[in-house]
């Protein structure tokens, strides 16, 4: 399952979590994006390097959702990168 499903372990204990919880823009992803958006987030080691991959996705989000005449995604509801 998907839906707010916590990211790989990364053997510290730490891990990313992605979902519609997390995840600006989760309807607008096909499951290919989903993929390899998990994928990215469960290789990111710190906070700041999370923070500036998602700070990037929620950009590229609100430009699909202006592209698509969509209202632009809601901001997360809990912060992906806060386990970090």
């Amino acid at each position: 399952m998907d839906h707010c499903t916590p990211g790989m372990m990364d053997g510290v204990g730490r891990h990313a979590r992605w979902g519609s919880d997390y995840t600006p823009g989760w309807s607008m992803m096909s499951p290919e994006e989903r993929r390899m958006h998990r994928e990215r987030l469960a290789s990111l080691r710190t906070y700041e390097e999370c923070k500036a991959y998602m700070d990037k996705h929620r950009e590229e989000m609100a430009e699909r959702a202006r592209l698509r005449g969509l209202p632009m995604p809601r901001p997360p509801r809990r912060d992906a990168c806060a386990s970090l």
